[in-house]
């Protein structure tokens, strides 16, 4: 089986997507050029170096990204996101779906998903068969994006309760020092 499109079907492969945005702690753009795209796909094992990366699939590795951290937003209990906006999400990642096939592989020790296609198309497939592993392994609501709105980093919940809604206590301290704030500005303290 070609190891360039195997899904590794763990939360941690989803995580590493997601978690390539810009966010209010200096992280920077990873997907914001082609090079950037191609050096991460690269680096991931899901593209070889020697394949044609444009702007226009670092866009698509962007659109999936800010899909699946509005979906992750929504398992996190986000107020900010909308029904409107989880249902563009939903309906952006049904048509990713469609744009990136995936293959049943059935052997007799297991089965996978793996991309359908090479290329841009066969690295966002397998970020769509990790997605799809992580959900039918029963993690996925588990999976999260912070609440704090420069931050939305992706992480796994691991509270008993499953109500875990920012990535770090700092997080959680920052969004309450901004409603501390807020509060007393509104009062006039």
């Amino acid at each position: 089986m070609d190891a360039l499109h195997e899904s590794p079907g763990r939360p941690d492969m989803v995580l590493r997507f997601v978690n390539t945005r810009a966010d209010g702690a200096g992280n920077t753009e990873v997907f914001g050029t082609a090079t950037g795209f191609a050096d991460w796909a690269v680096e991931q094992d899901l593209l070889t170096t020697d394949t044609v990366v444009t702007d226009s699939d670092a866009a698509a590795a962007r659109e999936l990204r800010d899909a699946l951290v509005t979906v992750f937003l929504a398992h996190a209990g986000d107020p900010a996101v909308d029904d409107a906006r989880i249902a563009d999400a939903e309906r952006y990642l049904r048509q990713a779906g469609a744009r990136y096939p995936l293959t049943t592989v059935v052997t007799a020790a297991s089965a996978q998903l793996i991309a359908g296609s090479a290329g841009v198309p066969g690295a966002l497939g397998a970020i769509l068969a990790a997605v799809t592993e992580v959900a039918q392994s029963g993690d996925w609501t588990r999976i999260k994006a912070c609440c704090n709105p420069p931050c939305h980093f992706g992480f796994v919940d691991r509270t008993r309760n499953r109500a875990a809604r920012f990535c770090s206590p700092g997080c959680g301290s920052q969004v309450s020092m901004r409603a501390y704030r807020q509060r007393q500005k509104q009062s006039g303290s």
